[in-house]
């Protein structure tokens, strides 16, 4: 095993995980790719047009970038090889795409847990990628949560 893949949104669980993976990672000697996969979000009008501005999408951007920058400096000390990758899309399908192209041995992913009516609602990214993924994912799931 010589890449391990690690899709975040920043959460405390997704951080979790990533410590996870990470020291993981250490132990087999392998590098870690951290990636985020952020969407930009459509503004429906009454006339059914969809609207985004430059502005906007540009400012979800740097934000995105800036928080995967931080969230990959924090760690650098770790004795791990860490890796970033920034995405635009539905993080879904990023996740797969990104795996296959880094040629990922394993994806570690947070999990939050939710069940009902919360589930139903948010869906599950970790779920879509445990069910469709063609390699091994590993989920973690925060102590606390």
């Amino acid at each position: 095993m010589q890449t391990i893949l690690v899709p975040v949104d920043f959460s405390e669980t997704s951080e979790y995980a990533l410590d996870y993976a990470i020291r993981f990672a250490k132990e087999l000697h392998a590098r870690v790719h951290v990636l985020h996969s952020y969407e930009i979000p459509a503004v429906g009008l009454p006339e059914g047009a969809m609207v985004m501005t430059a502005d906007i999408a540009g400012r979800i951007m740097t934000s995105s970038k800036a928080a995967l920058e931080a969230t990959v400096t924090q760690r650098k000390d770790s004795g791990v090889e860490l890796l970033s990758t920034l995405r635009s899309g539905d993080p879904r399908v990023s996740i797969g795409e990104v795996a296959k192209e880094i040629s990922a041995d394993l994806i570690v992913m947070g999990t939050h847990g939710r069940r009902g009516v919360v589930h139903f609602l948010l869906g599950s990214i970790t779920e879509y990628v445990v069910r469709t993924s063609d390699i091994p994912v590993l989920t973690v799931r925060h102590p606390s949560k």
